[in-house]
């Protein structure tokens, strides 16, 4: 089938407003690259997101998950299949210590209202940028804490179509690995299972750990986060930093020179330009110190043809 009648099909059983052809995906990300998805859907519910992703399965369609886009790099050739962004999905419910989030949600949201709520545990999300979703398919943390940390169960769909629940046993998480994304599974949503703490030292915490964040992160431009995964007995910012990489980069892509760890779009850069810093990067450090940085943001799509 064409991508037109995945289109025509889709936005007969979903809302138009949910079903796109040809979107660009730099729309939809945080780095503001990437070329156009075939099709496009951000459905308004849960029961609307499991429609595409039995869609998806029964015609053997490609479906990539897109988040928000904070931890991903789309090459400028855009990505084949369906994209499917679950922002919408946002609820965020609090009874007594146990938090429900949707896998839309921010997971910077769910921190400070579970804050606001005398809750302790998840302090260190505080300035992660990405979902709920994405946090849970890489074990996100900061700070001295992780997903692991605080998490009860999250509801998954598999790319068959079925609904699990999976307990914090059944999920493997890792240093920024799960089970979610070893089966390329998609969240809807996630529970968490925090404490009560005293006010004075939720709140001080929260400033602290965002005062850290904007004083030592490039926020003024767009980046995919920190782009290397902490390499053993090594801190990847200063293997780059020492790697006297800082300013370096192709095109409007360039290695930050407030943190080393991030990679900014600082002027209208490509995806191709965001990947050759990369690989710039990853080669040079190779060269002087031996050690294989590996990714943390996930590169997906193609290459202009």
């Amino acid at each position: 089938m064409s991508k037109q009648k995945w289109f025509e099909e889709l936005s007969a059983v979903l809302p138009a407003h949910t079903v796109k052809l040809d979107e660009p995906l730099s729309l939809h990300t945080i780095t503001r690259m990437g070329g156009p998805a075939d099709v496009f859907v951000s459905p308004d519910s849960q029961a609307q997101a499991i429609v595409v992703i039995n869609y998806a399965a029964q015609y053997n369609i490609p479906l990539l998950l897109l988040g928000n886009g904070s931890n991903m790099v789309v090459r400028d050739g855009g990505v084949r299949g369906i994209v499917l962004q679950l922002t919408k999905l946002r609820e965020i419910t609090i009874t007594n210590t146990h938090v429900y989030a949707e896998s839309g949600a921010a997971i910077i949201d769910v921190s400070k209202l579970a804050a606001k709520e005398g809750l302790t545990g998840l302090e260190f999300a505080c300035g992660i940028p990405g979902t709920v979703g994405g946090a849970m398919v890489m074990n996100a943390g900061a700070y001295g804490g992780e997903i692991q940390d605080v998490i009860k169960q999250c509801t998954v769909v598999t790319p068959q179509g079925e609904l699990l629940v999976l307990k914090k046993e059944d999920l493997d998480l890792g240093y920024r690995t799960s089970v979610i994304s070893k089966k390329g599974y998609f969240v809807l949503s996630a529970e968490f299972e925090l404490s009560y703490g005293e006010q004075v030292h939720i709140d001080e915490k929260i400033a602290d750990l965002t005062h850290q964040r904007t004083s030592k992160q490039p926020l003024e431009y767009p980046s995919a986060g920190s782009v290397f995964k902490r390499p053993p007995g090594y801190f990847a910012g200063k293997l780059i930093q020492d790697s006297e990489l800082q300013g370096k980069g192709f095109g409007g892509a360039e290695v930050s020179t407030k943190h080393a760890g991030f990679i900014v779009n600082k002027d209208n850069a490509t995806a191709t330009d965001y990947i050759k810093t990369i690989q710039l990067v990853q080669s040079t450090v190779k060269e002087k110190f031996g050690v294989d940085l590996e990714l943390e943001v996930k590169i997906v799509g193609e290459e202009v043809k």
